[in-house]
């Protein structure tokens, strides 16, 4: 049976071995971890996103079949009778609006979800650089 290896640890194992006089691997080091941390919580974030967008569809759909469903019955309702063009337009209109709701709440739900992944790494690359500036002003 093949044992799985950590990379992260790995090459954490591999940086700590790297003796360079003057130098301190360790805040380096611990940086790097707080990189990947930050990486793993942006894919998470965008992860969790993507669920709510899929079961947003899910319900949209649903509710675009039980529209259908309901619209047939009332054609069918109508029996012999022609169909109310008024209440078509209606119906169309009404469909129509829907739509463009559910496009828009589904925009924003990815919009939200790239923002909210952006910020995760937007903060680490700031505290990243700062500490970069505060080993090289301690060196």
């Amino acid at each position: 049976m093949a044992t799985e290896t950590n990379p992260l640890a790995e090459m954490t194992r591999m940086m700590q071995e790297i003796k360079v006089p003057g130098l301190d691997m360790a805040p380096i080091i611990e940086s790097r971890r707080k990189d990947m941390t930050a990486l793993v919580e942006a894919s998470e974030a965008a992860q969790v996103a993507m669920q709510a967008l899929v079961r947003k569809q899910a319900e949209i759909a649903t509710e675009a079949i039980q529209g259908i469903q309901e619209f047939a019955k009332a054609l069918v309702a109508g029996g012999a009778n022609a169909p109310d063009p008024a209440r078509q337009a209606a119906l169309v209109s009404d469909a129509y609006q829907k739509a463009l709701a559910d496009m828009k709440d589904l925009a924003e739900m990815a919009r939200k979800s790239q923002v909210d992944a952006m910020a995760i790494i937007t903060k680490r690359g700031t505290d990243s650089l700062a500490e970069t500036k505060k080993l090289m002003q301690a060196g």
